[in-house]
C-alpha cells in the first residue's frame, strides 16, 4: 500500500506546476485530484452500472420499485466511498491528527450527506428538467462537491498542524 500511495502522489505531484503553485495550495491541488480521480471512477462504474448491468429497467426490490439510476447510484456508492476514504486519508489530506477510525466514522457522514444531495439533484435532473440519468449524476455529483470538500477539509480530516514558519 505504501509503493501505491507514493505512486500516486508522484503522479498528482508532476501535474503540480510552478504556475499553479502561486494559485492553488498543494492541499487544495491534491484534494481535486484524488477526488476528481475517484468522482471519474464513480461516474464511470454508474454508466456501467445504468447501461450495462441493469439496462435501464426499474429493479423491483419487493417492497419498493427502484429506479435504475438511484439503484445504481446505491450499488457504486460503497466502492467508491472506500476508494475515496483511501485516497483522501492516505494521499490528498494526510496531515490530520486523529485516528483512523474516527476519519473513517466522519468520512462516512460527510460522504452520507453528499450521497442524500446527490441522489436528491438525480432525481430532479431526471424527473423534473428530463436530462438523461448519466449527464445528470455528472451534474449532481458537481453539486456536491464543494459541500464535501468544505467538510473533509474542516471536519474528516482537520488538519490542527500551526502553519509553516510559526
Amino acid at each position: 500500500m505504501e509503493r501505491l500511495k507514493h505512486a500516486i502522489s508522484s503522479v498528482i505531484d508532476r501535474f503540480y506546476f510552478p504556475f499553479l503553485r502561486r494559485i492553488i495550495p498543494s492541499t487544495t491541488f491534491r484534494y481535486a485530484a484524488c477526488g476528481g480521480g475517484n468522482m471519474l471512477f464513480d461516474i464511470f462504474l454508474f454508466a456501467v452500472m445504468y447501461n450495462f448491468v441493469l439496462r435501464k429497467h426499474n429493479v423491483d426490490l419487493g417492497f419498493v420499485v427502484v429506479s435504475p439510476y438511484v439503484m445504481s447510484n446505491v450499488i457504486v456508492y460503497p466502492i467508491t466511498f472506500f476508494t475515496g476514504f483511501w485516497l483522501m486519508n492516505n494521499v490528498a489530506l494526510a496531515g490530520s491528527p486523529l485516528s483512523d477510525h474516527a476519519k473513517l466514522f466522519r468520512y462516512l457522514l460527510t460522504s452520507i450527506g453528499a450521497f442524500i444531495m446527490t441522489v436528491a439533484c438525480l432525481k430532479f435532473f431526471v424527473e423534473v428538467l428530463h436530462i438523461y440519468p448519466t449527464p445528470a449524476k455528472m451534474l449532481a455529483t458537481g453539486v456536491s462537491i464543494v459541500f464535501s470538500y468544505l467538510m473533509q477539509l474542516n471536519f474528516t480530516f482537520p488538519d490542527r498542524r500551526p502553519p509553516k514558519g510559526k
